[in-house]
């Protein structure tokens, strides 16, 4: 019985462990292209179920929790800016982030373009959208 018990717990803990190694964690490091969001975007809904606006500090990420707080440099100018995730994407290939155009503006990114970034992760956001922080 003690054998089974102890098989059990190893198994639970290595579960344990690979789940974690999924999260993302306060100081990853990412570097990829991002890019500017359109005009015809503004004022749509996000995948938060913010609306969004071009005039926040506000990012598209793929894979981290909504409400992340992410530090993105640009590679070239070294300029930075501190955004939150809310929403998610960007959907096309080769670009990690889409960010609004006053956080791009903050990076010297002119409108209808891309530039290479590193990404720093600065605090873990809840992951709730609007309507589940609202329950």
């Amino acid at each position: 019985m003690n054998r089974h018990i102890a098989g059990y717990v190893t198994l639970t803990i290595a579960l344990v462990m690979n789940a974690s190694a999924l999260q993302p964690a306060t100081g990853e490091k990412e570097t990829g292209l991002a890019a500017v969001y359109s005009d015809a975007l503004n004022g749509h809904i996000t995948a938060s179920g913010q609306t969004f606006d071009q005039s926040k500090l506000t990012a598209a990420h793929k894979t981290l929790p909504f409400g992340t707080k992410i530090k993105v440099t640009n590679t070239k100018n070294s300029h930075s800016v501190i955004v939150r995730v809310n929403d998610r994407g960007p959907v096309q290939s080769g670009r990690i982030l889409d960010l609004s155009q006053a956080a791009a503006a903050r990076l010297h990114i002119p409108k209808n373009s891309m530039r290479e970034v590193s990404v720093d992760v600065l605090a873990l956001g809840s992951g709730k959208t609007v309507k589940q922080a609202a329950k």
